[in-house]
């Protein structure tokens, strides 16, 4: 049967414009609450029986041409030595974040059927569930995004420790982001060994970098990740605030590059030349009634015109506030716009 998500990566004509959504499962969603119950968050990503839950309760209310697995970015980093702790208020926290190169030497890569073996077993329990025309993509954090993480030890404004380490040790630097290369590689590679149908690198802070600094300190270890992997299934790129760094990124070789909602969608496509593109309305826009819901959605869809290719999403996650009445509208209004 096929897959329309997965004709679209490869820039084929498609009886619709697939779409699906960043954060389609997650804390908009009644059904989520019911799953995770009183489970900590840690516990809930790495429970492979509620994480398919989640997983498979999203595709199946919204109606969406792609689900992606539940996890988050940063549990990875958890059997490399980081105590990972999710503080309600603040969000994720590393109690010992890396700084110097006593802390780089002491964090340990393991395979990821070790390391992170509930990945697996999750991957395995969504696809017998899973509608056959539907796709499952997999994810991993990006290397800049992870390491920006481990060394501030939480969410940051303005990278300080990152940039300080970046500028003023290189080396320690390239040690790190090797070290998180070779545990990102087997992460996704586990994925794929075990049925997801597509991946995708989530760089949320990327964009706080110039081109120079991308170029120098972010773009060898993104290039090192996609010749390890090796991947056999389509490859997509999402960062943030980054559309001055597109061009940089077009040249990797992803095979879907995802827009956020700042980025003009097909003048962005066109200039970069790129097979296949994902996005990118704003996803506050699913806050506004239906009716502006379906403005902004058209709007996007005609500049594309239908061109083959095109992946229907957000320009990042959805946000908890939003109602699910209109996520599942835009999913139908896009089944229905562009149906061929």
């Amino acid at each position: 049967m096929e897959k329309v998500f997965l004709q679209a990566c490869r820039g084929e004509p498609t009886s619709h414009t697939p779409i699906w959504l960043n954060r389609q499962a997650g804390r908009y969603m009644p059904e989520y609450h019911q799953v995770k119950g009183n489970l900590p968050s840690l516990e809930f990503f790495k429970n492979p029986d509620k994480a398919a839950q989640a997983t498979l309760d999203a595709q199946r209310i919204l109606g969406v041409d792609a689900a992606i697995m539940f996890a988050d970015l940063l549990p990875i980093m958890e059997p490399m030595g980081l105590e990972l702790d999710y503080v309600a208020g603040q969000g994720p926290v590393f109690a010992n974040p890396v700084r110097t190169a006593k802390d780089v030497a002491r964090l340990v890569n393991a395979p990821a059927c070790e390391a992170t073996p509930y990945i697996a077993q999750t991957v395995k329990n969504i696809l017998p569930e899973l509608p056959g025309d539907i796709a499952l993509i997999g994810f991993s954090g990006a290397p800049f995004t992870l390491a920006s993480y481990t060394i501030e030890g939480k969410g940051s404004r303005n990278y300080v420790f990152v940039k300080k380490m970046m500028y003023e040790a290189p080396q320690l630097w390239d040690a790190l982001l090797t070290k998180l290369v070779k545990q990102l590689v087997s992460y996704l590679q586990l994925q794929i060994a075990s049925g997801v149908e597509a991946v995708q690198l989530f760089d949320t802070w990327v964009g706080n970098l110039s081109v120079r600094d991308f170029r120098i300190y972010v773009r060898p270890h993104l290039q090192s990740m996609l010749e390890q992997l090796q991947s056999t299934v389509p490859v997509i790129y999402f960062g943030t605030g980054n559309g001055h760094l597109l061009e940089e990124v077009a040249t990797l070789g992803f095979d879907v590059i995802a827009f956020d909602w700042r980025t003009p969608l097909l003048a962005t496509w066109q200039k970069l030349g790129v097979t296949a593109v994902q996005g990118n309305l704003d996803p506050i826009v699913l806050c506004a009634d239906k009716a502006t819901i379906a403005t902004q959605t058209d709007e996007l869809l005609n500049e594309v015109g239908g061109r083959a290719g095109h992946i229907f999403n957000l320009g990042h996650g959805i946000i908890p506030e939003t109602p699910v009445d209109n996520v599942k509208f835009l999913v139908d209004h896009v089944h229905e716009k562009t149906a061929r």
